[in-house]
């Protein structure tokens, strides 16, 4: 992070903060699955049970990532975009980022 956005982060809340139990729900039941998955492969599970367990894990984080992702635009990005400026230019740059390695 470049010190203008880090700069401009600084003084804001974040965006998710409305929803963070929601969030922080999310990420405990990833947290389990993937604990399941650790388990089946020690217990030697079947390959596609664990595999469909790993996608449903794989899901919940991608559900965690869109929420953030969708707050990070509606909240800083938006903030930052009413500005105008290099701030908003870096901050879009940012979303953009996020975007392409959430779809890599």
């Amino acid at each position: 992070m470049s010190d203008v956005t880090a700069e401009a982060c600084e003084h804001e809340t974040h965006g998710y903060i409305g929803h963070k139990d929601d969030l922080l729900k999310r990420l405990r039941r990833a947290e389990g699955q993937v604990r399941g998955v650790h388990r089946m492969v020690e217990e030697d599970a079947y390959c596609i049970d664990i595999l469909t367990q790993v996608s449903a894990a794989t899901k919940a984080l991608e559900r965690v990532a869109l929420a953030l992702l969708d707050d990070h635009l509606r909240h800083c990005v938006a903030s930052a975009a009413a500005d105008g400026g290099e701030v908003a230019a870096e901050k879009l740059e940012e979303a953009s980022a996020a975007i392409a390695r959430l779809v890599r």
